[in-house]
């Protein structure tokens, strides 16, 4: 068995979820012992993973079906999580529906993060059959470690009793930055960190002007950072607020969990069945709750909910979507779908 990992448009996704996501399955699947190849000219495989929308997703589709291939369609978007993002994406969202649900329906099986979003393409109309894999995430890279949370700290320059909130996502509106800054303007005593980044250019107005000049002083913006620093900074935090308003999955709370860090997130239909309100993590729905549920969980007025949250970070490792993957691999090769 050999699979073909389809990636098209490494450059611009790389720093993104979805890529991400593809490299957390090049691991998986070694860890599997399952032979893949990332290279669209090799033609040595009999399965074809497809995992990005680009204008040659279509035609390298249409060869491997005529070669009798099979094909895995990753549903890693949708419309929901297409809204609100880019400038102008709410005005094409119903093409760009239409355009993801003829795409993922040239797959013979498609895979999805979560529940949720295996519930949002059924109700697209999507006639395939749909397996649930999470992302997943690497448990030993997030592992606490006290030199990558120095040099977290000494980056930042923070004191030793600075609190510390940090969040991680693109520059959208849906994944809830207003609301980060909103709530930061409440707590001058703390520090605002958002880690991520994309094109000022490719947003809307109103977030470019609170990324540029329109936030309080406790708020940084240092845009996209690797390594050592942002791991340090998700177990050395004081907690990971969360404001996204609509996700598939959330790799980077997968990533807070398997940090050993308290998680505050909005409470949306995506987390339902895996992350459960004052067991692994906290939620709110409005930023006077947010306001009110970081103070208490920074002061420790709440319990500390890390280890739960780590013990669900376990069941996503990268070996268990590993496993999972060549089974649904194993089930693909022999049937026909």
């Amino acid at each position: 068995m050999r699979v073909l990992l389809y990636f098209e448009g490494k450059k611009m996704l790389e720093k993104s979820g979805i890529g991400r996501a593809f490299e957390h399955q090049k691991k998986a699947l070694e860890s599997a012992g399952v032979d893949y190849t990332t290279d669209v000219r090799d033609q040595k495989y009999d399965i074809l993973h497809i995992n990005t929308y680009g204008l040659n997703a279509r035609k390298t589709i249409q060869q491997a079906k005529k070669q009798g291939k099979n094909v895995i369609y990753h549903a890693h978007s949708n419309a929901e999580d297409f809204q609100n993002s880019f400038l102008g994406a709410n005005a094409i969202t119903p093409l760009y529906k239409k355009y993801l649900v003829n795409l993922y329906s040239l797959g013979d099986h498609l895979l999805t993060p979560t529940p949720y979003a295996k519930r949002v393409l059924q109700e697209y109309g999507i006639q395939k059959p749909i397996d649930v894999v999470s992302n997943g995430v690497n448990l030993a890279q997030f592992y606490p470690d006290a030199q990558k949370e120095q040099k977290f700290r000494d980056y930042f320059q923070l004191s030793a009793e600075q609190k510390v909130i940090i969040s991680v996502g693109l520059y959208f509106q849906r994944k809830g930055l207003m609301d980060f800054v909103e709530v930061a303007k409440k707590f001058p005593q703390y520090k605002f960190i958002w880690f991520g980044h994309i094109s000022l250019y490719s947003v809307p107005k109103a977030i470019r002007k609170i990324v540029q000049y329109d936030h309080p002083d406790n708020v940084i913006f240092p845009g996209y950072i690797k390594g050592d620093i942002i791991e340090g900074a998700y177990s050395n935090a004081d907690l990971f607020f969360f404001p996204s308003y609509e996700e598939t999955e959330g790799i980077v709370v997968l990533e807070a969990l398997a940090s050993l860090q308290n998680v505050l997130v909005r409470d949306i239909p995506v987390y339902e069945g895996w992350l459960q309100d004052r067991h692994n993590c906290y939620k709110g729905h409005n930023n006077e709750e947010f306001s009110q549920l970081l103070e208490n969980i920074v002061e420790k007025k709440l319990p500390d909910l890390s280890e739960n949250g780590w013990q669900t970070a376990q069941t996503k490792s990268i070996q268990h979507i590993g496993t999972h993957l060549k089974s649904i691999y194993e089930t693909m090769l022999s049937k026909k779908w």
